[in-house]
């Protein structure tokens, strides 16, 4: 069988497929350069890594798509390595030929498993010309196992048509897999992907680490936040392009669910059509809730130099995201969504003062009084005025620093911080509050895309805290939590950060409190977002509630792929419309566990389920709920704040 055509084929379209390949890097690099960039050898030197080790931890999620994914992936590179070895360097032996028979074989069950799986495929998965690939792959790897095992085994006089036809599979698989990896097609994301890993703009993601904190913009800069696809970093343009459009985002975002017009999914898919220029014609996924797609009537148009909002994006798709993460949490090619979209908020609110809602009300309350809700400043410490609290200003230095949060002014989550009190003074810590000197986090501000008042409160909170010495913030509030350990380091905040549970955990682990657990319950828990994916806070919790005695009924959905309250992002006061309510759709999950509690961590996290309406199971936070279980061993009498 003459196989002379296979090595000029495989060249030609490695060669294509290089040109391709400068083509996409000339239309990434129209993106803002980024300046925190690794250097080129250090990114490529990290890819092998970080694809066997970080991108398959989250494939591996569905085992059996993982081994599909090793096997079809792994046995496609071996194969045209082997294949150079063979067809183009001369190295045709019985060895090579067996050699090239095997990743063949290995590459059909893959490609055969990936048929099935589209056979009858579920909603989340794109179809259009996903549909085509496991054919291609089907025909390359089928054609290369019949032409190796033709040459292993010595058969002479094939028939022409079946040597067009083997000859033909492989054109096929070679323009799919290799020529269309860097041009147009399903493989697109295999080389975007690829170079993600290694250029990603989040380098704290990889080797077991955590990146979530947003980074700030340069207020004096003419565009602020993302008014166009090439106002992205470069990095961020190659982070849409590595898209495998496998709906995994779409599966866990509580917007999509609850019928806003927000798919995660789609959403990055419009980002590339931005970036590429053309229109969404191509798109064969899932719409955007209440939203046709696919009409060439309907049809969105983009290109890198026009407005996002100008045709192809509507504003309240980016207002519709709670800012969940669990889009990046599920994503196996690891692209960052959430931080796409608080840029494209940052240009709405800042450059245009189009913030949804309420928004522009909050904000501008946040503005005139340091809390969104136009409260007194003035009445930030009323909360504790019968408690006898230190201050910060009074003592200048102590142990733990409490810091209350906005929720202060609130009369539910005052039972939560006097808990954290009590709790406190039984332990026999030494504690302070800083009092009316407390100013908003600014977590809510710069969710809704105001960094210039976020930076501002920023600002003026750290000047506050470095004026004192104490050896950790402590608080409820998993989003003042989070922005104080993970955000204000960039404005010189450096500090040590825990929330309340995290810390009282320590408190009952070193026997500090003693607990009664003869009012045992069950009860399930509600892990918040910003407290457990913005920052791995599952576990305290969920000790303190086992060493109360309680029986923990886990939801379907907890832990990393917890269903978001609904409360974060400033959700609340955007107020998108849907089919329904996010927080409705968490009770409905609680409510199936039979547990009589949900147990709770975040202030955001109770007013959203608490809102829920009757019947359901009790709200409770985890430090109200371990108060009434603390046996009083008398020793905070003599405590500071006793």
């Amino acid at each position: 069988m003459s196989t002379a055509l296979i090595g000029p084929l495989l060249l030609l379209a490695i060669l294509l497929a290089a040109i391709g390949a400068a083509r996409r890097v000339k239309m990434w690099r129209q993106g803002k350069p980024d300046p925190n960039a690794v250097p080129f050898f250090k990114g490529i030197a990290a890819i092998l890594p970080r694809y066997l080790h970080d991108l398959h931890d989250v494939v591996a999620r569905d085992k059996k798509f993982a081994n599909t994914h090793v096997a079809t992936a792994g046995g496609f590179v071996a194969s045209v390595l082997a294949m150079l070895v063979v067809y183009v360097f001369g190295g045709d032996s019985s060895f090579t030929y067996g050699l090239l028979a095997v990743t063949f074989s290995v590459m059909s069950i893959g490609a055969y498993q990936v048929k099935k799986r589209r056979d009858n495929p579920p909603a989340n998965l794109s179809k259009g010309v996903w549909h085509r690939l496991p054919y291609s792959l089907l025909a390359f790897s089928l054609s290369g196992l019949c032409i190796a095992l033709i040459q292993l085994l010595g058969i002479g006089n094939v028939p022409i048509v079946l040597t067009v036809l083997l000859l033909g599979g492989v054109l096929l698989g070679l323009a799919e897999l290799i020529f269309g990896m860097t041009w147009r097609g399903p493989m697109k994301h295999a080389f975007a992907g690829a170079l993600h890993l290694g250029f990603h703009r989040r380098q704290g993601r990889f080797g077991g680490g955590r990146s979530t904190g947003l980074k700030p913009i340069d207020l004096n800069e003419n565009t602020l936040g993302v008014e166009k696809p090439t106002d992205f970093h470069w990095n961020q343009l190659l982070g849409f392009d590595a898209c495998v459009q496998c709906g995994r985002c779409e599966k866990v975002c509580p917007a999509f669910a609850a019928g806003q017009p927000l798919n995660p999914k789609k959403l990055i898919q419009d980002m590339v059509v931005g970036m590429a220029g053309g229109d969404t014609r191509q798109y064969a996924g899932s719409a955007y809730p209440g939203k046709e797609a696919g009409k060439s009537d309907e049809a969105r148009c983009g290109a890198p130099d026009k407005p996002l909002f100008e045709g192809l994006l509507d504003a309240d798709t980016v207002w519709s995201c709670t800012t969940c993460r669990a889009c990046v949490e599920e994503c196996p090619m690891m692209i960052e969504h959430v931080d796409a979209i608080v840029d494209m908020r940052r240009h709405l609110t800042l450059a245009k003062g189009e913030t949804a809602g309420k928004g522009a009300e909050t904000l501008n309350n946040l503005i005139a009084t340091d809390n969104p809700n136009g409260l007194s400043p003035q009445n930030r410490a009323i909360w504790a005025v019968d408690l006898k609290l230190d201050t910060m200003e009074n003592v200048g230095s102590t142990d733990v620093l409490l810091w209350a949060g906005d929720g202060a002014f609130d009369l539910a989550y005052q039972r939560t911080l006097r808990a954290l009190v009590a709790l406190l003074r039984h332990a026999n810590v030494s504690f302070a509050i800083l009092g009316n000197e407390e100013l908003d986090s600014g977590d809510l501000a710069r969710r809704l895309g105001d960094e210039a008042t976020f930076q501002r409160l920023a600002k003026a909170n750290v000047k506050t805290l470095n004026k004192y010495t104490f050896q950790t913030i402590v608080t409820p509030d998993p989003h003042a939590f989070h922005v104080l350990k993970n955000e204000y380091a960039d404005f010189g905040g450096h500090y040590s950060v825990m929330h309340h549970t995290e810390f009282l955990a320590q408190c009952v682990e070193r026997e500090s409190l003693t607990l009664n657990t003869a009012k045992a319950q069950s009860v399930t828990y509600h892990d918040p977002c910003y407290l457990g994916r913005y920052n791995g806070g599952y576990d305290a919790p969920r000790f303190l509630l086992e060493r109360m005695g309680m029986t923990i009924n886990e939801m379907e959905r907890s832990g990393f792929r917890s269903r978001c309250c609904g409360g974060g992002g400033g959700a609340p006061i955007t107020d998108i419309q849907g089919e329904q309510r996010i927080a409705d759709m968490r009770m409905d999950d609680a409510r199936e566990t039979g547990a009589s509690i949900v147990a709770v961590a975040c202030p955001q996290c109770a007013v959203m389920l608490e809102g829920v309406v009757m019947p359901r199971p009790a709200v409770q936070d985890v430090a109200v709920m371990l108060l009434e279980r603390v046996i009083d061993t008398g020793q905070s009498a003599g405590g500071r704040n006793g």
